[in-house]
């Protein structure tokens, strides 16, 4: 079952995933109102699912604390990242999972180097950590604003003409870096048309209890919009690898952008398959005797294992195995 579900998920996310190697070019090769065939109605059961595969692939991940999982959003103003989080994750244990934001850097940050600030947010094992944008905005945000970039405290020679190929290039090592120490690297970009963009923006003005989600400087950067479209298509070819591709999400519809990040997300986590640990011999032995005890505290009337009783399947494990067994021993002496 577990195969059969991997296998729905990976051909579902399959026209997402920018292939390594691949130029891309947002305008040509990803549609923001593309949506599978699907209706609304029928996304909100899938949307469900995914929340269930997650709640369940986390519980495991947090147990075998082995593995982490960095998920970066990456999307222009009104894309969809805060609902995104919210909806996506909405069924999996808040103590397992960070989100962190970053906006303009502080001193601090800046008398560091640019990935610093991001490295401090990395997941512990056993956790999933939430990038709402990321060190991805160093070649987006910082190249749309070169002013930006003068505050970074560079040396001179750093500023030449192959500065952002040299940026992707340590990014592409970095999160290899981290995926050979088991921290996974999902990232997604929520591809918004610029006619939705504008719809999403006059909804916040329209709307009273949206108006404090408008900004004047979100629609100063629309004027951007050309610029980031290439920022955009180029980092999707320069950092789709093989150890941390890209997935372009169709944004346009909200509805439907939720069920891909969620289906992204679960995919990763039944990639990495983690397991519920074997405690051991000895461990099992000291469960036993404990639940032994607990079992005699039981009050009249009442059943030794309430959890058994409902669940009968549960009680062929350790104890009651060895109970059953000795029991037919005796029948037969």
């Amino acid at each position: 079952m577990a195969d059969d579900r991997a296998a729905r998920i990976a051909e579902f996310i399959r026209p997402l995933r920018v292939k390594p190697g691949s130029e891309v070019r947002l305008d040509r090769d990803f549609d923001p109102r593309y949506k599978a065939g699907l209706k609304k109605r029928d996304g909100i059961e899938l949307l469900r699912t995914g929340v269930s595969l997650l709640a369940e692939y986390q519980e495991r991940l947090a147990a075998q604390d082995t593995f982490g999982v960095l998920l970066c959003l990456q999307a222009l103003d009104a894309g969809g990242k805060d609902g995104t989080i919210r909806h996506v994750m909405s069924g999996v244990n808040p103590q397992g999972v960070s989100v962190s934001g970053f906006k303009v850097p502080s001193s601090e940050e800046l008398d560091h180097d640019y990935l610093w600030r991001y490295a401090r947010r990395l997941p512990g094992r056993g956790e999933i950590a939430i990038f709402n944008r990321s060190h991805y905005e160093e070649v987006l945000v910082v190249r749309v604003h070169p002013e930006v970039l003068a505050r970074q405290k560079l040396p001179d020679e750093p500023f030449g003409p192959d500065l952002w190929d040299r940026r992707y290039r340590e990014i592409n090592q970095w999160e290899r870096y981290l995926t050979d120490n088991g921290f996974k690297v999902v990232k997604i970009f929520l591809n918004l048309s610029k006619e939705e963009q504008r719809t999403r923006f006059l909804k916040r003005i329209d709307l009273p209890e949206k108006n404090w989600k408008f900004s004047a400087a979100d629609v100063r950067e629309r004027r951007h919009w050309d610029e980031y479209q290439e920022a955009f298509s180029e980092m999707l070819s320069a950092t789709s690898t093989k150890w941390a591709p890209w997935y372009v999400v169709p944004a346009d519809r909200k509805w439907f952008a939720r069920i891909c990040a969620a289906a992204v997300l679960a995919h990763t986590l039944m990639d990495i398959d983690p397991r519920f640990p074997d405690v051991g011999e000895e461990a099992r032995k000291e469960l036993l005797v404990t639940r032994r005890e607990l079992e005699q505290e039981a009050p009249a009337g009442v059943p030794a294992d309430p959890y058994a009783a409902a669940h009968p399947s549960a009680g062929r494990s350790g104890g009651r195995r060895e109970k059953g067994r000795k029991g037919k021993k005796g029948k037969r002496g």
